[in-house]
């Protein structure tokens, strides 16, 4: 019933078109140069990247890129036309809409404005005249920045209690560190190293800018420096926060009092307009750091504290300040860090401030406008169709014994699928947009807060809620909801092309489907049960089981060189590459199901197998620059997208038999070597 359903729901999409469906595939995509046994991804995507050189904005171009190219084009449309409204109605979401683009756009204000503003919001004779000196900083300034978006030693959220589902938690976790994890602090390649050095230089040019001295801003650089080296050995790595019950330490308020005597609790929350009382229990998710945030609190000096906190606000407002400060900060971000030469034009960067601000309420134009109600109905009846198929992978696994075969089906059969847009709109009513930049994503920062608290805090889970805004070119599991999301922006081509075939559209968005399927059973997500709660749910001989096939993916990827020296991190990675892998074979699975009764021809010279897997190489085309990889392959859990492709192919037998791999191309891998999960 479903492959019909599918079949009547692509039959009836074409209704006026003339002529059979096309293959989806631009050969001027292909290397043709290129032996497809040899180089997989060189062989699909090389015409792309000679098409696509990196321009100096982008670090990496890719595919997903350059749909987010279009949609920003498409969402500029939409805020110009709400902007020539003029005259809009003060409070109406066209005019904070407006008014948020504009002031970013307004670069005259901005650097006439900016030092002044900055001294405002760092509250420097505030400080000065404060006779609790530093101290009296630490009590009330940085809880009150960290209400707007400043970083401080640690930070807190509030969502789902990973061991009780249905309700919600406040989880306080690491933080503090500017460069974003530890390895950045304590690795020593000279990679590395020159990073370090780089920041160190950004720090002392910032702040001078911001009116320090030469040597007061080399002490604050020291300061900074020490501190967040402290911080960063003592805090988890991006491995180590990829385990969730090391990371799940659920305390009642009256023991984190006990146990985290050196920070003063009711004070901070009051900051966030939560009162006594009102926390009940939390999470503490990586205490040691919490315990070191103790520390430094006792034991660095006042003036050093104060120049951690001094620089975490400079720094997380440069962008707003004035055009001198952007560069700046735009210069070891996106070129010290990622290697790209030219920041972004100010109008895109417009376009990303109101997205940030005010990201649903753009989002709700962006679908009425380019994602119609029948595009979502045709992409639920997909999801569908890759669940069954899912469900059938689960039943043919010999390493699963028939008690873990059930439960695993309980869990896909309860899915809560999103596709498209929410079914329910934030309310920006509260938030004020005014004339001022800063202003505005300071208001921006503290509304999103104010809102996690409000909505969130004592309240069960709202599993309407969205991660993502409806123009998003990605998707996403989340675990403790056992939901599937997929957002309007990434369903286009391509992605999703009505106007090609099932083999197409089953090897791009239909893997894409069935990798957030699979996050639900990878080795976090399998830890999770159909309610979302964080438990053993599979026997411990499948665990065991699952856990050495595994380890297959791990070593694979762990062996990957990825530039001269530098190797990938499978350990980091095994998530994202359990899904891609998982995605390939649940997709083949629904493709094969969707062309049983009407085998697809050949087009364009290539099979519909051979299709299935170009459409899928060509959604990870892209050019990358070699800072980019080497910050990648430090803190990001998705493998790069070159071996998102060859990193997977080695493992799909469907892929042998399209191509007629043999043993003499350099990218076979015999069977008994391959991943053989789903």
């Amino acid at each position: 019933m479903i492959i019909a359903t599918i079949a009547t729901m692509m039959a009836a999409c074409q209704q006026g078109q003339k002529g059979p469906l096309s293959s989806g595939i631009d050969l001027n995509n292909l290397d043709s140069t290129v032996d497809v046994g040899t180089d997989f991804y060189q062989y699909a995507t090389g015409g792309w990247q000679r098409l696509h050189p990196l321009t100096a904005e982008y670090s990496r171009y890719g595919s997903f890129d350059a749909l987010a190219e279009n949609n920003r084009q498409q969402l500029r449309s939409l805020i110009d036309s709400v902007a020539a409204l003029g005259n809009t109605k003060e409070g109406s979401i066209e005019q904070k809409i407006a008014d948020l683009y504009n002031s970013a756009m307004d670069s005259t204000a901005l650097n006439a404005n900016g030092p002044k503003e900055l001294k405002a919001f760092l509250a420097l004779a505030d400080y000065q005249a404060n006779d609790g000196g530093a101290d009296g900083w630490m009590k009330n300034e940085w809880p009150r920045m960290q209400r707007q978006g400043i970083d401080g030693l640690f930070g807190f959220y509030i969502g789902a209690d990973e061991k009780d589902s249905k309700n919600n938690l406040l989880t306080i976790m690491q933080g503090g560190l500017t460069l974003g994890q530890k390895d950045y602090y304590l690795d020593q390649d000279p990679a590395t190293q020159a990073i370090r050095k780089a920041y160190t230089d950004y720090i002392v040019g910032l702040t001078q800018h911001a009116g320090w001295s030469e040597a007061s801003a080399r002490g604050i650089a020291a300061d900074v420096m020490r501190i967040e080296t402290r911080l960063a050995k003592a805090s988890k790595g991006m491995v180590e926060l990829r385990d969730p019950e090391g990371n799940y330490n659920k305390l009642s308020y009256d023991e984190l009092l006990k146990q985290f005597p050196g920070i003063d609790w009711d004070d901070y929350f009051s900051i966030f307009g939560i009162k006594k009382g009102d926390v009940k229990e939390v999470n503490v998710g990586q205490p040691d750091a919490i315990h070191e945030a103790e520390k430094i609190l006792e034991e660095e000096t006042p003036s050093a504290l104060w120049n951690l906190y001094l620089w975490h606000a400079i720094d997380g407002v440069a962008s707003y300040i004035d055009d001198e400060a952007r560069a700046l900060n735009f210069a070891f971000y996106g070129t010290a860090m990622s290697g790209t030469p030219e920041d972004r034009p100010r109008w895109k960067r417009a376009v990303g401030a109101v997205e940030s601000g005010l990201g649903e309420a753009l989002g709700q134009l962006y679908v009425a406008r380019f994602f119609p109600p029948e595009a979502k109905a045709r992409m639920e009846k997909l999801v569908a169709n890759l669940q069954q198929a899912l469900g059938e992978r689960i039943d043919v696994q010999d390493w699963m014994t028939d008690a873990t075969k059930k439960v695993a089906h309980e869990k896909l059969d309860a899915f809560y699928v999103k596709v498209g847009y929410p079914d329910k709109w934030k309310d920006y009513s509260s938030l004020p947009i005014g004339k001022s930049y800063l202003q505005n994503m300071l208001a921006c920062n503290e509304w999103k807060i104010r809102d996690m608290i409000d909505t969130h805090l004592n309240k069960p889970v709202d599993k309407d809620e969205w991660y993502m805004t409806p123009q998003t070119v990605n998707a996403y599991y989340n675990p403790t909801t056992n939901e599937i999301c997929f957002p309007a922006g990434i369903l286009q081509p391509p992605f999703f092309d009505m106007q090609a075939d099932d083999a197409f559209n089953y090897g791009a968005i239909g893997v894409v489907i069935g990798h957030e399927m699979t996050h639900g059973f990878d080795d976090q997500g399998s830890k999770y049960d159909k309610d979302g709660n964080l438990r053993k749910w599979w026997t411990e001989e499948d665990t065991q089981r699952f856990t050495e096939r595994i380890q297959v993916m791990r070593a694979y990827h762990d062996s990957i060189e990825v530039l001269p020296g530098l190797y990938a991190n499978g350990s980091l990675t095994l998530g994202e590459n359990i899904a891609d892998h998982g995605g390939l074979m649940v997709a083949y699975q629904a493709f094969q199901n969707a062309t049983a009764e009407t085998p697809l021809p050949d087009i364009d010279g290539f099979t519909a197998p051979q299709r299935f897997f170009l459409a899928y190489a060509n959604v990870w085309g892209q050019n990358i620059r070699e800072e980019e990889v080497r910050k990648r392959v430090k803190g990001d859990p998705h493998q790069l997208g070159e071996w998102r492709v060859n990193g997977q192919m080695p493992h799909i037998d469907a892929w042998y038999e399209a191509f007629n791999i043999g043993e003499d191309d350099p990218m076979y891998l015999p069977k008994e070597k391959r991943v053989t999960v789903w």
